[in-house]
């Protein structure tokens, strides 16, 4: 039986896709390095609930030592790859840009190193809208330019869709590479942003905006996100990049308030001044998705908002946050 590799598959994004696809009845391969950007322990609570299921399997490694991951590809059978580990965080990425690009893009070219040798049906690399830096053409098209990011994690990101299109290009890889707008939702990262507006929100603390409220972000579902990658896993081009958003932009203002609705309390906001690195709009045109995938989000801000807010007061309750 093949299965599917899913690279930083106990975080946000990979446990919910994993979850999706033993549903599915597929057999599921996780590498996973659990570092410290985060508490492991978040990422191991993702985990929990499919550790003992006989089409999981859980490998510890680092996707930078190049024999990890052939040992990986050694000791498995895949048809296909969905590479989501990286170093995320724009302006994190600013205080240890080479982390960064020794986890984002060599990890990459090590994954797409040992791919090249392998039959593969699918291979989906995991981007970010951050590539598109402050274009102010809107919405986002995948044919925009995108030569001038804003932070090293954009660079990243952008630098693995190139590498991605060469071994495409020379190899016959089948690649897709998603441009994934600010995902959110229950296992959220604790750096993102609706995490962190919870955490002071449940603390009593004081929420810190930076900037005046008026950036305007694209926020997807990670159902929304989940979907799109599902239907990708069955569709293999030979090379696509590919926005994967929600559509709507919601101010940070706006996002303040359905945050405290959600929670069901007030919080005091301080302002604070813009932080380098960000960038003041994200809004996807998913008219591509929607012709190859079919893709169509359909939670919106307040809805999943709410979902989120329900996850992070019971994950408190059960001390894992």
């Amino acid at each position: 039986m093949s299965g599917i590799l899913v690279t930083g598959g106990a975080g946000f994004i990979g446990s919910h896709l994993v979850d999706r696809l033993l549903g599915q009845g597929e057999r599921v391969v996780v590498v996973d390095d659990f570092n410290e950007h985060y508490s492991p322990a978040i990422k191991r609570h993702n985990v929990a609930g499919v550790l003992d299921h006989p089409d999981y399997t859980l490998v510890e490694g680092d996707l930078r030592d190049l024999d990890t991951v052939k040992g990986v590809f050694g000791s498995h059978s895949f048809d296909r790859v969905v590479h989501l580990a990286a170093r995320a965080n724009a302006r994190s990425s600013l205080l240890d840009p080479l982390l960064y690009e020794k986890v984002n893009v060599l990890g990459t070219l090590n994954l797409l190193s040992v791919c090249r040798d392998i039959e593969l049906q699918n291979i989906l690399v995991a981007s970010s809208s951050s590539v598109y830096g402050n274009s102010t053409r809107v919405p986002y098209k995948e044919d925009d330019p995108a030569d001038r990011p804003v932070s090293p994690y954009a660079a990243t990101k952008r630098s693995v869709e190139l590498h991605c299109h060469t071994y495409s290009k020379l190899y016959g890889l089948p690649i897709s590479c998603f441009r994934f707008f600010t995902v959110y939702g229950p296992r959220q990262r604790p750096d993102m942003a609706f995490h962190i507006f919870a955490r002071h929100i449940a603390s009593g603390e004081p929420i810190k905006m930076y900037g005046d409220g008026t950036t305007l972000r694209d926020y997807t579902y990670i159902s929304d996100i989940v979907d799109g990658l599902a239907a990708a896993l069955e569709t293999p081009l030979e090379f696509e990049i590919v926005n994967l958003g929600n559509t709507k932009t919601v101010s940070l203002s706006r996002a303040l308030e359905v945050v405290q609705e959600a929670m069901g309390q007030k919080a005091t906001i301080e302002v604070m001044p813009e932080q380098p690195g960000d960038v003041r709009l994200t809004n996807a045109d998913i008219g591509k998705a929607r012709e190859l995938y079919g893709y169509a989000p359909k939670v919106d801000v307040e809805e999943g908002m709410q979902h989120f807010a329900d996850w992070y007061l019971n994950a408190r309750k059960e001390g894992v946050l």
